[in-house]
């Protein structure tokens, strides 16, 4: 939802919504950068074999402080370590973008946003966690409901940390041809 809302954004309205079943654990070794190029790629690819002839966009999203790279929150233990880990502190949010079309054209970008955090409360750590908008998101937030509080700045794409960088995606459509 969050990706269709953004293409939106630029007038982009996709024909379909194919989830690519994947798996998306870090190969050993992986950095973030190449992790979520590769991602992005791997899940455009699992859709476009079965839609050679349409353009097929896939991305992802990757939240890494240093080399390590942080899940998606799925419960609240991993929120929380999300959480400490990202208070007081600078990390980088990639998003890789990969976009196919037919005959075999294909076009890749990785972005990379820096997003320095404040330090934050218990208070603000536990009432966080109780509106439960850190599940399923990369890092364990979202920058685009209450966690927006907590960003100090930021170095970069805003749509990038949303979960797509527009301003990206739109030249790697127009150089495949598409206008929208």
């Amino acid at each position: 939802p969050r990706r269709s809302a953004l293409l939106a954004q630029i007038g982009v309205t996709p024909d379909a919504v194919i989830p690519a079943d994947i798996d998306e654990s870090p190969l050993k070794r992986e950095l973030p950068r190449p992790h979520a190029g590769r991602l992005a790629t791997e899940k455009a690819k699992a859709v476009h074999v079965n839609q050679p002839d349409a353009l097929v966009l896939g991305a992802d999203t990757v939240v890494a402080r240093g080399r390590r790279i942080l899940p998606k929150a799925e419960d609240i233990e991993t929120a929380r370590k999300c959480l400490s880990l990202l208070s007081g502190e600078t990390h980088r949010v990639y998003g890789g973008v990969t976009i196919l079309g037919p005959n075999g054209a294909s076009s890749h970008r990785v972005v990379m946003t820096s997003v320095a955090f404040k330090r934050l409360s218990q208070q603000e750590t536990d009432r966080y966690i109780d509106s439960e908008e850190w599940l399923g998101k990369a890092g364990g937030y979202a920058i685009q409901g209450l966690a927006a509080a907590f960003v100090r700045r930021i170095n970069g794409s805003y749509s990038n940390i949303v979960g797509l960088p527009l301003f990206e995606t739109a030249q790697l459509l127009r150089g495949l041809g598409y206008n929208s």
